[in-house]
């Protein structure tokens, strides 16, 4: 298939690939038989929705796609136990991950356990002091004081320390993928379990968590009992099913669509002040829970208090969640500041192994265990290539890595444990961490390396950009792209629409900051759309741009409303550029 608009090599060194001829027709055929725009028709013959299929995609019914929460193992056993305690007015503990997922999982049970008047513990790991999951010591003692445990996002893999609790029952909420046996816990509700035949492997911990308390809920009704309200609590399931990268599809994608409009009521105190440090001046979308709310949750377990993102996420007080966003807002100032450090000196050593390898790592000394994972996804993203980092204190390393579409990086971190190369390790299919010795690196690497260039790793070339299809300035308005906006939310495993705009030439460019580009492009009818490129220095885009000379370009990105000054008008967030005749 020929290159779209005939960019072999743009200037960001990517090959535009547009809508094949199938997807041509399909579109066509949509807009015909449903008078949606043709736009919109694109996008919806790209996630392969036909006319009959249109209405309900577009208007995704949670009551609809949400399954039998009994389908998966152990949850009934779970769901009564946990019944069984609130019944009984026993001491519940809730042990979390440090990330957003664990902390929007553990405050979807505080809120559910204070609707019912009880007050449950909250336990979160330090990420340094005692890395990722249960541990012996947190157990022992959470099962001196509590008669149930439940861990959530965390837990498949931590044999020992369940063992450690008894004979405190023990609850697993989880969906990292689990090994040959599960710990001897009470329960264990987890979709990527080896012996689970669900279809909901696309789930994170939260969506398990929340399936969890409708068959709660379930069990409440039966026995005369109303439940607290679940529908309220969507918001922290959108939030963790973003964040965690989760592919929106099917049930994710209606727990997000749901959970944003719960959010936009600006009902829980917690996201609410979080939203007013971070400066959110529209309706939340999956855009400002990636990269505006998410990162700042994370802040607290990555250089802070592990608890702070569950805390805020769980707050009750207006007070208390102020404080706490303004805390994570200044953690998240100087976790940019660690991270930007650490990427530095591992894109260099990177490169000098080359990043056309099956594996891109990088290793240090005193390299903060808190940002090694954000830094892993920028070594994945300048290499499309599954990227490791691992921060070293003495002999011991903590690392985390972000794999590629079709490389399953969790089974092959899991393989690497068994095989002895790793003191521990897990995830799932797109991001896992891992703890080794130091003297283990070289031949853990390159073993992790045979894994992935087995799963055709070294076979990805520089990633296309893959566009939906061709629009004229003039034919941009903030009615389209709300239409556009229907077919989401956007994020992993559903890209948002990006549109070509043919032939253009610049007719503004100012920089904005140190990398920002803001820009007006016309066509030759006249027709004018607003730009933003952000980061357009750090490669020659901006560059390019900047000393422009007149040229004609084909220009790429996605569409955006923007709400400056308290006027609606479209924007184009520029991703890429082609200049004509180059």
């Amino acid at each position: 298939m020929s290159a779209f608009l005939g960019t072999e090599i743009s200037a960001t060194g990517r090959r535009w690939v547009g809508p094949d001829p199938e997807q041509d027709r399909r579109a066509g055929g949509l807009a015909q038989s449903t008078g949606l725009p043709e736009a919109l028709c694109y996008v919806l013959a790209q996630r392969g929705v036909t006319a009959d299929e249109a209405n309900q995609f577009l208007n995704p019914s949670l009551r609809e796609l949400m399954p039998d929460p009994s389908t998966l193992k152990d949850m009934d056993k779970a769901a009564a136990r946990f019944s069984h305690a609130v019944e009984t007015r026993q001491r519940i503990a809730v042990f979390a991950d440090y990330d957003v997922d664990g902390g929007a999982s553990a405050a979807l049970l505080l809120s559910w356990l204070r609707d019912m008047s009880i007050d449950a513990t909250l336990y979160v790991p330090d990420r340094i002091a005692e890395g990722y999951g249960p541990n012996d010591a947190a157990m022992q003692k959470l099962a001196q004081d509590h008669d149930l445990i439940v861990c959530v996002d965390c837990g498949t893999l931590a044999h020992g320390p369940i063992a450690a609790a008894a004979p405190v029952d023990v609850i697993v909420l989880d969906h990292h993928t689990g090994g040959e046996t599960l710990p001897l816990a009470h329960s264990v509700v987890n979709p990527n379990r080896q012996d689970e035949a669900s279809e909901l492997t696309y789930l994170c911990a939260a969506g398990v968590v929340f399936m969890m308390l409708v068959a709660v809920n379930r069990l409440m009704r039966a026995s005369g009992h109303a439940g607290p309200d679940l529908m309220a609590l969507l918001d922290l399931v959108a939030l963790a099913t973003v964040v965690d990268v989760a592919p929106l599809q099917g049930l994710n994608r209606a727990f997000v669509q749901q959970g944003l409009k719960v959010m936009a009521r600006r009902h829980r105190l917690g996201l609410t002040a979080l939203a007013d440090v971070a400066r959110m001046d529209s309706a939340p979308n999956a855009y400002h829970l990636g990269f505006l709310l998410g990162p700042r949750v994370n802040a607290g377990g990555r250089i802070g208090k592990a608890d702070l993102g569950a805390r805020l996420l769980a707050a009750s007080d207006p007070h208390e969640a102020g404080a706490l966003a303004e805390k994570l807002d200044q953690l998240n100032r100087e976790r940019r500041e660690v991270e930007e450090n650490v990427r530095l000196q591992a894109m260099e050593q990177a490169e000098v192994r080359g990043l056309e390898v099956p594996l891109v790592w990088a290793a240090g000394e005193g390299w903060h265990p808190g940002v090694v994972g954000i830094v892993a996804s920028r070594l994945k993203e300048a290499s499309n290539r599954p990227a490791l980092v691992i921060g070293f204190d003495g002999e011991d390393g903590k690392g985390s890595a972000r794999s590629i579409s079709g490389v399953d990086l969790g089974a092959a971190i899991a393989r690497l444990v068994n095989e002895g190369f790793l003191t521990k390790g897990g995830g799932h299919k797109m991001a896992a961490g891992l703890s080794i010795d130091k003297s283990k690196l070289e031949p853990a690497m390159a073993r992790l390396g045979e894994l992935l260039a087995a799963q055709g790793a070294d076979k990805a070339g520089p990633a296309d950009l893959r566009l939906t299809g061709i629009l004229a300035p003039s034919a941009i308005t903030t009615d389209l792209i709300e239409q556009l906006e229907r077919a989401g939310p956007f994020g992993a495993g559903a890209a948002a629409p990006r549109f070509a705009l043919p032939s253009v030439r610049v007719a503004f460019a100012k920089r904005a900051g140190e990398n920002h580009l803001r820009l007006t492009f016309q066509d030759a009818s006249g027709g004018r759309i607003d730009a933003i490129a952000f980061q357009a220095f750090d490669g020659p885009m901006g560059t390019l741009l900047e000393n422009h000379d007149g040229a004609i370009f084909n220009v790429a990105g996605r569409l955006e409303v923007d709400t400056w000054g308290g006027r609606k008008k479209p924007k184009l967030r520029l991703e890429d550029v082609a200049k004509i005749g180059a």
